[in-house]
């Protein structure tokens, strides 16, 4: 079940997270550092934006023309990267939102789903009340919810064509769907699948229909199917996985995306980053 040793490939960063792979490079946020940033498979990294007003930059996704979204952690809103460099609200969700905004997806309509965490800490005894919502972001920037009472909606993954949207529970220890309508509304919820006594943070769907987990409180990222099988298996050793991708010149890579110093040097932004990669079978 193990899938192999995650090899460098980046260090040196604050709290690296929201990757996506992208004209071959991963992009992602190092979010302590309040920047957005790519790194290929050699190792060559570069900075794309640089935040200097206090916004913190969290979810990545691509409109089809190639403009980059990112969810601000410090407000409300969705941040578009225009071709000039300038960077422009593509959304205001301070009407919508419950608790900060954190990742997101964006389909190839420019429909961004993005999750807001609810007002429940992760330190507090599960089952609660969730209040957490996923909003729909539409291309003009119009905006409304599609799903409500989760608990701390994070990495989200479009399954079947499109035609599923699955979303991280991360103190619930579960994955949870939806289907789409053409629209963009989910419906039909249900428990995708059970992660205990793992979790998710970030989530990396592969072709093969398999969802990657980052499970910080286990140490390792799980290869998991509908129902909650566990295919595969990667050990991070001391490092807290928080995010993932699938990508690399041939789709084969594993991109992690790991916390160095545990939960204490976060809360303080004490903590460094690291990116690795595991190369996945064909």
């Amino acid at each position: 079940m193990s899938t192999g040793i995650p090899r460098p490939l980046l260090d040196g960063l604050r709290f690296a997270e929201s990757p996506r792979w992208r004209d071959g490079r991963l992009w992602f946020s190092d979010i302590f550092a309040n920047r957005v940033m790519t790194v290929d498979e050699s190792g060559r990294a570069e900075v794309v934006v640089e935040f200097t007003q206090g916004e913190r930059p969290s979810g990545l996704g691509f409109l089809p023309d190639g403009r980059l979204l990112i969810v601000n952690l410090s407000a409300p809103t969705i941040l578009r990267l225009e071709p000039t460099g300038e960077v422009v609200v593509h959304a205001d969700l301070s009407e919508l939102a419950v608790g900060g905004l954190n990742d997101m997806v964006v389909d190839d309509q420019a429909r961004a789903y993005v999750g807001s965490m609810g007002t429940h800490t992760n330190a507090e005894t599960r089952p609660v009340d969730a209040d957490g919502v996923v909003i729909l972001v539409e291309a003009d920037g119009r905006a409304r919810v599609v799903a409500e009472h989760l608990d701390a909606p994070n990495g989200p993954a479009l399954l079947d064509g499109g035609g599923t949207y699955v979303v991280a529970e991360f103190p619930a220890q579960r994955l949870t769907a939806y289907d789409r309508g053409a629209d963009g509304s989910l419906s039909a919820r249900r428990t995708w699948a059970d992660l205990a006594p793992g979790s998710a943070d970030g989530i990396a769907a592969d072709p093969a229909g398999g969802i990657w987990c980052a499970s910080p409180w286990t140490f390792e990222v799980r290869r998991v199917f509908e129902g909650g099988a566990v295919t595969d298996v990667v050990d991070t050793d001391d490092r807290m996985p928080l995010a993932c991708a699938v990508g690399g010149d041939d789709g084969r890579t594993l991109f992690v995306l790991s916390c160095v110093g545990g939960a204490e040097a976060i809360a303080t932004r004490t903590c460094t980053s690291v990116i690795e990669t595991v190369r996945l079978a064909p």
